[in-house]
């Protein structure tokens, strides 16, 4: 095979095989129960899949609109004016995207410019950095506060200098599970009042919310929403991760430099299936019965550690359950999961993969979006670690 002829300077020269890939791959290796990555193993609804027949079967094979198909974003606008109260422009503001973190990459292409700070909390999710690396930017880390994973507001006023142009905020947290409260919002407001600082908020687990808690959109509050980049998943809310479809909300200004980005990085989104979810979501009771549906499967899981050593931090929110193991040994968490995979048969996430500089507080992240049966299989082996 012919080798490139010159050397290649990486501009991620930090960056390997992402975490998910790894663990899974090592899961498949040792026929372990894969509870790292984030992905169900069940299927949507039939109906779904209907759907998205039915209009390929009509014809819309072709392109869709660059902004997305008019239905699906006219569903997306009545869903967050029902929800939140803000009434999103079905023209100007709404942007359907591939996936989450297509909408992430290009709200951070569309705005950040060499040299500026993008303020991120740790533990982080793993593209956000790289996406602000890759355009020049630089990633500035406050820390949610272990083990409850709550911002601290004092430490995140520290860190804005003039050169900060954005903060990215993921609420339900992904991997912690934590869910910000109304006083996490308005403090995030007061600290940018009177500033050009705009804010990107990762929403994709909107709809997991548990314990009789409100899922805090920056769309409640208007002096975020004025500057924000609003991003959720149809992936997570209809378990179809594969799929790659999410969406974006912005007020006119920030969507216009938005889709100046998208429509080169990725254009438009497979048609047949944006025309399949504006049908489906109009029954409401599929994306606002989430949070029952997620919270039995959370309290399972949970029922499955009993009588283990590993140790329960809360989970508000998402389908991950956060766990301590320093009962059970003082190896670093990177070295725990793979022998947790090799010799125990369960595959999870290391927590120090979501700090850039690996931070090891003995967490490991456990996805619960899993039949029963694959849960009481895993709390089975986790029992005798």
């Amino acid at each position: 095979m012919p080798r490139f002829p010159a050397a290649i300077e990486s501009r991620l020269p930090w960056v390997g095989t992402t975490i998910f890939t790894v663990m899974s791959r090592l899961a498949q290796q040792h026929g372990a129960i894969n509870l790292s990555q984030g992905f169900p193993d069940f299927s949507a609804p039939q109906a779904l899949f209907d759907l998205v027949a039915k209009y390929m079967k009509a014809g819309a094979n072709q392109y869709a609109p660059m902004a997305g198909a008019p239905p699906l974003r006219e569903t997306i606008a009545e869903k967050v004016s029902s929800l939140y109260g803000l009434a999103y422009d079905v023209e100007t503001e709404i942007t359907v995207t591939a996936g989450a973190t297509q909408a992430l990459f290009t709200a951070v292409a569309a705005l950040v410019r060499p040299g500026d700070e993008v303020v991120v909390f740790e533990p982080v999710y793993d593209s956000y950095v790289p996406s602000i690396e890759l355009n020049g930017g630089r990633a500035v880390p406050a820390r949610l506060r272990f083990p409850d994973y709550r911002p601290d507001w004092d430490e995140v006023r520290a860190l804005i200098t003039p050169r900060t142009r954005m903060i990215i905020i993921n609420t339900p947290h992904n991997p912690s599970g934590a869910v910000w409260e109304s006083t996490d919002m308005l403090a995030l407001e007061a600290l940018v009042r009177g500033t050009g600082i705009v804010i990107v908020s990762d929403e994709v687990y909107e709809h997991i919310v548990f314990d009789g808690r409100r899922h805090e959109s920056v769309v409640r509050y208007p002096g975020l929403a004025e500057r924000s980049f609003v991003v959720s998943s149809f992936g997570k809310t209809y378990h179809v991760t594969g799929w790659k479809i999410a969406y974006c909300l912005a007020p006119r200004e920030l969507m216009a430099e938005f889709r100046k980005a998208h429509q080169f990085i990725v254009f438009c989104v497979n048609h047949p299936m944006q025309l399949a979810l504006a049908e489906f979501m109009r029954d409401r009771d599929r994306y606002l019965g989430l949070a029952d549906f997620y919270r039995a499967k959370r309290d399972f899981f949970r029922r499955q550690l009993e009588g283990s050593r590993f140790g329960l931090l809360p989970c508000s929110g998402t389908y991950f359950q956060s766990v301590c193991y320093d009962a059970i040994t003082d190896e670093p968490d990177k070295a725990f999961v793979e022998r947790l995979t090799r010799e125990h048969g369960v595959a999870a996430i290391p927590f120090s993969a979501f700090y850039r500089e690996g931070r090891d507080d003995k967490v490991v992240r456990f996805c619960f979006a899993k039949s029963e049966e694959t849960l009481a299989a895993a709390g089975e082996r986790l029992r005798r670690v």
